[in-house]
This record gives C-alpha cells, structure tokens and sequence, in this order.
C-alpha cells in the first residue's frame, strides 16, 4: 500500500525515519519502532527521558514535515539502584 500523496511505500518511509532517528546526535536510538500508515508515523518503545522522548518527536517530524507523528513512546527513568539483592 502506497502513502497517499507521496507515491512511496510505507514501509521506505519508516526506514528512512528509523534510520535518521539512529543517526540524529539529539536521539541515535535504534530500538524505536516506527509505523507509517498513511498520513501519520506512530513512534513505539521505551526512553530513559521525557526530553529524548520529545526529541523522538523532532527528529521524526523534521524528517516527514508532511506526516502527523504519533510519539507513543514510554519513559521509563532509571533510579538509584536500591538494596542489593540477597540470594540463599
């Protein structure tokens, strides 16, 4: 199934942003899922920060400035590691 309007396959498009967000200094992450449907990229998976996550978010819509991004991505911040665990 072609994107309507760009004449292009869905799936060249979600490579295209996966590979910019892997390449962006601002993201360089390769564990986000990308879906194209249509008009709109939806953006899955985890981040350790509300700022990458809203970086995400840049660097896809730079990239597709005709898409609507669906930046559907959790953050999840990493704490202070707690006790120690103890095994018997």
């Amino acid at each position: 199934m072609l994107n309507p309007g760009s004449g292009e396959a869905p799936e060249y498009i979600a490579a295209r942003i996966r590979r910019a967000l892997a390449e962006d200094p601002r993201t360089a992450e390769l564990g986000i899922q990308v879906i194209v449907k249509g008009a709109h990229v939806y953006l899955c998976g985890t981040v350790s920060s509300q700022q990458c996550k809203e970086e995400l978010n840049r660097v896809a819509q730079e990239r597709e400035p005709t898409l609507t991004v669906h930046n559907d991505v959790d953050v999840v911040e990493a704490g202070e590691p707690g006790a120690p665990e103890v095994l018997r």
